[in-house]
């Protein structure tokens, strides 16, 4: 709603001045409105619960929606920029800046502050289409106030080209935001990692890394929407009885999940410790220990990653001086 209201002002500005940055700023309100309303839609559907067809739930649409619109910035920017060319090689001409620099600053503001709520809204509930429509709003609103100094800088100097070569500056702008979102959507279509939300796992997994759950490895996270898919493998003392881990690892999945912001879920597959990690193992009661405890070595992300030690030395690498006699 506020970007159609917000769209309406801005050709009507246009419509006064002329200005070719005017013109632009609303081609750019245009997307926010197409945006906006295919969001909508988006929102509405990644909220669906997980089903048969879809196990992982239908929260990735939302990055479908924020490539759309990373897209359509680029777009504009280029309708932009070609109008402003034009603008420059025929000449410009202004009418009526004051009243269009008071309707575009008014937009703009109001702008600013719709993109700071919904990026804000977006990143509390997780939601990676509201988040980039907020950051494509807060990009309408710097053109805005890329558009207010060109017409004032016109307005003070008289000089008209400035018009089309501020809207020429805020069209380069649009495309390294535009470039910004699709970049950031595509990569979480393809699930490529989020430093990040490891990082946070990794906060909360290294205090609990202790009472039989001896490390932590091969650990994976994605998102889907608001949703966390998460899974690691523990090692657990090798004498430990299927359902003695199997209850550990239910456990530490739960207290993970409710420390963790949002929703998500958590599987933990468990690996015998096959008596490799006795000097960083503080499980008492062992039987099998063929070295002293030394200490917990802090958990840290590059090692948590990391799969199998079998099929990555570096594990065995950081293990050898543990096993020296």
């Amino acid at each position: 709603m506020v970007a159609v209201v917000l769209l309406g002002v801005k050709f009507w500005a246009y419509y006064l001045t002329g200005s070719q940055a005017v013109l632009g700023d609303a081609l750019e309100s245009i997307v926010n409105v197409i945006a906006a309303a295919f969001a909508l839609t988006v929102v509405a559907y990644a909220g669906r619960p997980a089903d048969r067809d879809h196990p992982f739930g239908h929260g990735k649409v939302e990055f479908f929606s924020a490539f759309l619109e990373g897209s359509l910035v680029a777009i504009a920017a280029v309708l932009i920029l070609w109008q402003a060319t034009l603008a420059l090689w025929h000449g410009a001409r202004l009418e009526q800046i004051d009243l269009g620099l008071a309707l575009t600053f008014g937009a703009g503001l109001a702008n600013g502050l719709l993109g700071m709520w919904l990026v804000r809204y977006g990143k509390t509930h997780h939601s990676a289409a509201i988040e980039a429509d907020g950051h494509h709003v807060l990009s309408d609103f710097w053109t805005s106030v890329a558009v207010v100094l060109g017409l004032g800088a016109v307005r003070l100097t008289g000089l008209a080209w400035l018009d089309p070569a501020v809207a020429a500056a805020m069209a380069f702008w649009l495309l390294y935001t535009g470039y910004r979102i699709v970049r950031r959507a595509a990569g979480a279509l393809l699930d490529e990692e989020d430093p990040a939300l490891l990082q946070q796992l990794v906060a909360v997994l290294a205090p609990r890394v202790r009472d039989g759950v001896i490390r932590i490895h091969h650990l994976r996270a994605i998102r889907s929407g608001r949703f966390r898919h998460v899974s690691a493998h523990l090692v657990v003392p090798e004498f430990w009885t299927v359902e003695r881990a199997h209850d550990a690892a239910e456990a530490l999945a739960a207290e993970v999940l409710a420390e963790m912001p949002g929703e998500g879920d958590i599987d933990f597959h468990t690996d015998p410790c096959e008596r490799a990690y006795c000097a960083m193992c503080d499980f008492e009661p062992c039987s099998v220990r063929r070295e002293a405890f030394t200490g917990v070595r802090p958990l840290t992300v590059d090692e948590a990653v990391l799969p199998d030690p079998e099929v990555h030395p570096q594990i065995v690498a950081m293990r050898s001086p543990l096993r020296q006699a």
